[in-house]
This record gives C-alpha cells, sequence and structure tokens, in this order.
C-alpha cells in the first residue's frame, strides 16, 4: 500500500541521500566549534587568569549561533516557503561552509587582540544563520517526499546528520590530538578541521543540486496557496503548536548540549580524563545514535510520534543521573565514561530526537511547514541548546565540582516536554474527532 513506483523510490533515495549529506555538514561545522570551544578557543581567543572565565567565554560564543540561528529560521523559512526547499538548502549550504573555512583562518588574540574573538562572533552568527534556514529544508524534503506511514521514519533520516556530524567533528578533532603534540594542535592543528568543510561542502553542492523540489510544495504552488508572510501565519493560526513544540524542544536541546559539548570541558577538567578519550567518547555515542535515530524514527510510525515522544523525554531527562554518577565515580576510566555517555546520548536521547521532526512537521500545514518548523526548533534552541553549556558550568561551579544540580535541570527539562507532547497527543485527538463528528 505504501509502496512507491520504482521512478519515485529512487528519486526518494535521492532526495535522502541529499538531505542527510547535507544535514552532515551543517552539523559537522556548527558542532565543530562547540567542540573546539572549550578545549582551544578558551586559551587562544578569550586568555584570562581563570580558567573557568575563559571556558565560559568560550562557550558564549557558541551560544551566538544559537541566537542567530532563529533569524536564519524565518527569512529563510520565509523563502523556502514562498519560493521552496531545494534552492534554500543550496544557499544555506553555502553559508555555512564559508563560515567554517574562515573560522578556520582567524588569527589568536596573541596576534591581533581583540579582534580576534570578535571575527569568531561574527563567522558564529553567519554559522548559526546558515543552520536555521538549514534544518527545517532538510527534514522537509525527506518528510514530504515519504509516503504515508512511513514519515517519521524518513523524516528521522536527515536527522542522522546530527549524529554523523557530531562523530566526524569529535573523530577528527581526536585524531588531530592524539597524533600532533600538543604545541602543534593549538599552533595549527585544529584548524585542519575546519579546512575540511571545504571538501565536503563541495560533495554537499554536487549532491543537492541534483534534486528537485518536494511534491507538496509543488501542490502549493499550483493551487496558488502560498501565503505572503508565513512566519505571522504561523503565529497567528498556530500559538498553541508553535508553544507545545518549543516546550517540546527543550529537553533535545538541553541534553544534548550538556552530554556532547559540556561534557568534554568537565571530563578533561573535572575527571582528569585525557581530551582524547573525551572526544573518543562523544564520538562512541555518536555513532551509536545513526543506528538509533531511524529506530525510534520507525518505532514512531508504529505506536504514534506522541507516546514515543513523551516516554523518550521521561527517560533521556532522568538519564542524566546515571551518566554523570557514573563519569563522578569511574575513577577516569575510559571505558566507564564511554558507558556513561554512550547510553544516555547514543540510545536514550535518541527516543526524542529520531521521532522529533515528523513531530514538528505534522504541526503545520504544508504551506507554512518550513516557517513553521523552522522557528519551533531554532527560536527554541535560545534557551534550550545554545545556554545550556553555560548553565552546565555554572551549577558544576556553584556545587563545588558535583553535578548534582546539572542532572536535576536536565530532568526538569525532561519533564517540560513530556508535558508538552501529551498536549499534543491530546489536541491532536480532539482535532480528529472534530473532522470525523463534522463529517
Amino acid at each position: 500500500m505504501n509502496a512507491l513506483p520504482r521512478t519515485d523510490a529512487r528519486q526518494m533515495r535521492r532526495v535522502v541521500v541529499a538531505s542527510l549529506i547535507g544535514a552532515t555538514i551543517e552539523w559537522y561545522d556548527f558542532f565543530l566549534y562547540g567542540v573546539v570551544a572549550g578545549i582551544v578557543f578558551n586559551k587562544l581567543y578569550f586568555p584570562s587568569g581563570d580558567p573557568l572565565i575563559s571556558t565560559m567565554l568560550a562557550y558564549g560564543t557558541f551560544a551566538v549561533g544559537f541566537l542567530s540561528r532563529p533569524l536564519g529560521g524565518i527569512v529563510f523559512g520565509h523563502f523556502g516557503d514562498r519560493l521552496g526547499r531545494k534552492s534554500m538548502l543550496i544557499l544555506t549550504l553555502s553559508i555555512m561552509g564559508v563560515a567554517t573555512v574562515l573560522i578556520g583562518a582567524v588569527p589568536t588574540f596573541a596576534q591581533i587582540g581583540l579582534w580576534a574573538p570578535a571575527l569568531l562572533l561574527i563567522l558564529r552568527v553567519a554559522q548559526g544563520l546558515g543552520l536555521g534556514g538549514e534544518w527545517g529544508g532538510a527534514v522537509l524534503m525527506s518528510f514530504e517526499y515519504a509516503p504515508e506511514g512511513k514519515r517519521g521514519f524518513y523524516a528521522s533520516i536527515p536527522q542522522i546528520g546530527l549524529a554523523i556530524g557530531l562523530c566526524l567533528a569529535s573523530g577528527v578533532v581526536a585524531l588531530l590530538s592524539s597524533t600532533l603534540s600538543n604545541a602543534q594542535f593549538l599552533a595549527w592543528g585544529w584548524r585542519l578541521a575546519f579546512f575540511l568543510s571545504f571538501a565536503l561542502v563541495a560533495i554537499g553542492m554536487y549532491i543537492r543540486l541534483r534534486v528537485l523540489e518536494t511534491p507538496e510544495f509543488e501542490r502549493v504552488k499550483q493551487q496558488g496557496a502560498e501565503i505572503r508572510v508565513p512566519i505571522a501565519e504561523v503565529l497567528g493560526r498556530y500559538p498553541g503548536n508553535v508553544i507545545a513544540g518549543m516546550g517540546a524542544r527543550f529537553i533535545d536541546g538541553v541534553f544534548f548540549n550538556v552530554f556532547a559539548v559540556f561534557t568534554i570541558a568537565y571530563l578533561t577538567q573535572t575527571i582528569k580524563l585525557s581530551r582524547t578519550d573525551a572526544l573518543l567518547a562523544v564520538m562512541a555515542a555518536a555513532f551509536t545514535m545513526i543506528f538509533t535515530i531511524p529506530f525510534f524514527g520507525r518505532l514512531s510510525d508504529r505506536f504514534g510520534r506522541t507516546r514515543i515522544y513523551f516516554w523518550g523525554s521521561l527517560f533521556t531527562g532522568f538519564s542524566s543521573f546515571f551518566g554523570f554518577w557514573l563519569m563522578k565515580h569511574s575513577g577516569g576510566s575510559p571505558v566507564l565514561v564511554w558507558i556513561a555517555v554512550i547510553i544516555p546520548l547514543g540510545v536514550i536521547y535518541a527516543s526524542v530526537y529520531g521521532p522529533e521532526a515528523a513531530l514538528f512537521a505534522e504541526l503545520f500545514d504544508a504551506n507554512v511547514r518550513y516557517s513553521g518548523i523552522s522557528f519551533v526548533y531554532q527560536f527554541s534552541g535560545i534557551f534550550a541548546s545554545g545556554i545550556s553549556p553555560i548553565i552546565a558550568t555554572w551549577l558544576l561551579q556553584r556545587n563545588g565540582g558535583d553535578p548534582w544540580l546539572i542532572c536535576v535541570y536536565t530532568m526538569f527539562a525532561g519533564l517540560v516536554s513530556a508535558l508538552s507532547a501529551a498536549w499534543m497527543g491530546r489536541h491532536r485527538h480532539s482535532r480528529h474527532m472534530a473532522m470525523s463528528g463534522a463529517q
């Protein structure tokens, strides 16, 4: 029943590959900054007598990328709903690629003074603008091409780009860190990871240029159903969906940035684990997500998006207690640290990130969907994602190096997201009942 004709199946595969590769590149670029922020930028671009202040300043520029993402989501979402998904995806990929390569070329504070952190800040804003428009377009290409009953699975495939991108970012930095001396790594080695983005963008651009526009957007164009100002329609017509979507996104942003970004600094500075071992732990978790994300996406097709997301939010929020307890009592054992990171981040977190794209896409009609999901995902990222490493660093310092308050923070985020998903489920059921009654 859901089988696609041969030609459509071939186009579906091309769309999925294009979305996945593009998303991988974008997340590699974006999170490479986060991986390097706590181990390089704090030393070379934000030097101070206090390591805590240096690290928080470095994470501050990391957070700026999340502040600019909503603007990118609104701008590219607007034109994505007006002109099409494909053209915006090509533009966002170009912006991210150029900004990332230029970050690798920025001189240090010792070389040009305050211009160094200022340039980092500007380029980080550009990264945020690019990714702000990228995510929505990438998942919609797969979601809108997919047959009914399989949209959760297909929309989860671009989500794997986060896992592969993080795996590449942490893996490349770990490789450079382990093969170069500390002096070489800080002097020029870390820059190679940013220059690698040029080759990845060239590959992604070649593939994306060969993809057609989505059938749903083509229908919108044929019917003349485009909205003049899509974001105004989203906020005016779907206010409840927007608020619930941002609430559901809370655990995703908080948990990922605590476990994938903050833990690198926590493991190296507090647990005294080597930089390479800390990066490898995150890379192993990211590799695991490559398989768990589509698993939970498919599960959401079978048992319902909101049900999987509700339980996933609760388990994800509470899993931080296990993860940080094991890290704290690992005695510096890389194996125990791997377990402490892989199970919460690589397995449990995928239960929310896998179904998330389809969950948000189903909140909005096709003529405003790009703007709607981009706004929900990116605007919520300001308080859910960007400031999480800063909050976690402050909570750790306030509690004397004990991560218990960080666990409470993630638990709270899980509860908020679970309640938001429950509201979505009840609202969707009520709407279906009303439509059935009208018929």
